[in-house]
């Protein structure tokens, strides 16, 4: 059904966003760009991209609101309803998946009472999943705020959201101290942190990350090599002291190279192994493709 106007902003509320609006627009060649950081720039107001935001947006920027609202519900940055003080997002993609990432989803939502994108009732914390933080190399990656906290565990996510309901200062791995939704929204529409030291918490890459750079750069990297443990063996158990090895013919670097139960080489009747190398093309006697007759 067609919707009333959206309300405007109260009088003070428009003039501050007009005159913010002003100096974002003035970084581009043309007002159309400035769309994202103004989206950012609503949601700081409100916490999240209301109706009223959208209508302003298309206001200041001569576009139609249904431009505004197909950028809006384009990106996830951008809450459709009111949510907590802190955006806290699991990862459930693959890798973070199987790392812990839904056991730390399952146990968040078991201990703050909530569903996927709700909010505590006390306004705290919205709680989302997320298909892929961008970290892999740090899998499990839990974001507040679009700040990281790399390497979790369901304990140590459980005394995060403790912390952050508690108000204390929480500190992430990369980047500046925690501050609220509505905060990180104006400094994403391009706005200073004025907090004292913000600026220079915000750290760099981590050193997962950087080694392909090391790579690139022709510079030396560990030998360890990550090996299968002997048979009967723990893969901790190595003496104190031992130095890495390469894998003998009966080691394996990872489970691709491994063949499994079912696919053992087989034997020709001349007693000749099959291997993966004699296609039909090399051994006639056992082309490629469907057998000729039924249960041959």
């Amino acid at each position: 059904m067609p919707q009333l106007p959206a309300t405007p902003y109260p009088a003070e509320v428009r003039a501050r966003l007009d005159a913010d609006a002003k100096e974002v627009i003035a970084r581009y060649p043309g007002s159309r760009s400035a769309l994202l950081p103004l989206l950012h720039l609503v949601q700081s107001e409100e916490g999240y991209v209301s109706r009223t935001g959208m209508a302003f947006c298309a206001e200041t920027l001569d576009l139609t609101t249904a431009e505004v609202t197909a950028v809006a519900t384009f990106y996830s940055m951008y809450r459709r309803r009111a949510g907590g003080d802190y955006q806290v997002g699991v990862c459930t993609n693959t890798l973070c998946a199987v790392m812990g990432g839904d056991a730390i989803f399952d146990t968040l939502k078991d201990h703050l009472g909530v569903g996927n994108n709700e909010t505590t009732e006390d306004g705290k914390v919205t709680l989302e999943h997320i298909e892929c933080n961008a970290a892999c190399d740090f899998a499990p990656v839990v974001m507040v705020n679009w700040e990281f906290f790399d390497n979790q565990t369901p304990r140590s996510a459980t005394q995060l959201v403790d912390d952050l309901i508690a108000g204390r200062t929480v500190e992430p791995t990369r980047g500046a101290p925690i501050c609220s939704y509505k905060e990180t929204a104006r400094i994403l529409a391009g706005f200073p942190d004025e907090r004292p030291g913000a600026v220079e918490a915000t750290g760099g890459a981590g050193p997962a990350s950087l080694v392909g750079l090391r790579l690139a750069k022709g510079e030396a990297l560990p030998t360890a090599r990550v090996v299968s443990p002997r048979a009967g063996q723990p893969q901790d158990a190595r003496p104190q002291g031992a130095q890495p090895h390469d894998p003998s013919p009966s080691e394996h670097l990872s489970s691709h190279a491994h063949p499994s139960p079912d696919h053992r080489p087989s034997t020709s009747p001349s007693g000749t192994p099959n291997t993966s190398q004699q296609t039909s093309a090399s051994d006639p006697e056992h082309p490629a493709g469907p057998t000729a007759e039924e249960g041959e």
